[in-house]
This record gives C-alpha cells, structure tokens and sequence, in this order.
C-alpha cells in the first residue's frame, strides 16, 4: 500500500536547521514528482517546494527561497528538505506529497498520496 512518513521535524531556535526525510514505499517513487508543503495553525495549507521525477525541475515559495533546499533519492525512496535559516513563521506541521503531473507545479488537489506530517516549531 502506498506510503508517505515524515520525519525530521522538531522544535529549533530562530536562526537554526532540520533537515525532514520523507520515505516512500508501495509505490514507483520516480515516476512521481514530490511536493513540500506545511500548514501553520489558523491557516491554510501551502505550498514550500517541489522537485520533478528526476529532479531536473525544482521550484520554491518566495518565503524559503535560499534558506531551504529540496531533494531527492529515487534509488532509497527518499526526498528530502533542508531548511536553514528557520524563523518562527516557519513554525507549521510540514508535509510531504506526491503527484504524477510531470510539472510539480501542480495544485494540491491534484497531489494523490499525503504522509502524515510532522512538526516544525521555531521558537527561542
């Protein structure tokens, strides 16, 4: 069965890094590209990064570009998001998604399989 887990997050200072892992099974994980997004409390679920199939395509929100990074292993199965630079508005619960629209531009609707999420808490 199709499998997304997050892991990774924590609570960090201001200024800090995590770096989240998302593993995947039950599913040809190259054939999908991958989507970060995160859901801060009160708001609406956005948008972070997203990486196609053979990671030759990467895109960021405006919010994270140059503090976070985004990538793939097709051969573990894994996708990964390195944030630097963490500020308290990073603070959400992040999640991992995959979709097969070759642009991973795509909307949320059209990502198929959701993990579960995990949370990020920037605080001092």
């Amino acid at each position: 069965q199709v499998q997304l887990v997050e892991s990774g997050g924590g609570l960090v200072q201001p200024g800090g890094s995590l770096r989240l892992s998302c593993a995947a099974s039950g599913f040809r994980f190259g054939y999908y590209a991958i989507g970060w997004f995160r859901q801060a409390p009160g708001k609406e679920r956005e948008g972070v990064s997203c990486i196609s199939r053979s990671a030759g395509n990467i895109y960021y929100a405006d919010s994270v570009k140059g503090r976070f990074t985004i990538s793939r292993d097709n051969a573990k199965n894994r996708a990964y998001l390195q944030m630097n630079s963490l500020k308290p508005e990073d603070t959400a619960v992040y999640y991992c998604a995959t979709t097969v629209r070759i642009d991973c531009r795509a909307t949320m609707s059209e990502y198929d399989y959701w993990g579960q999420g995990t949370q990020v808490t920037v605080s001092s």
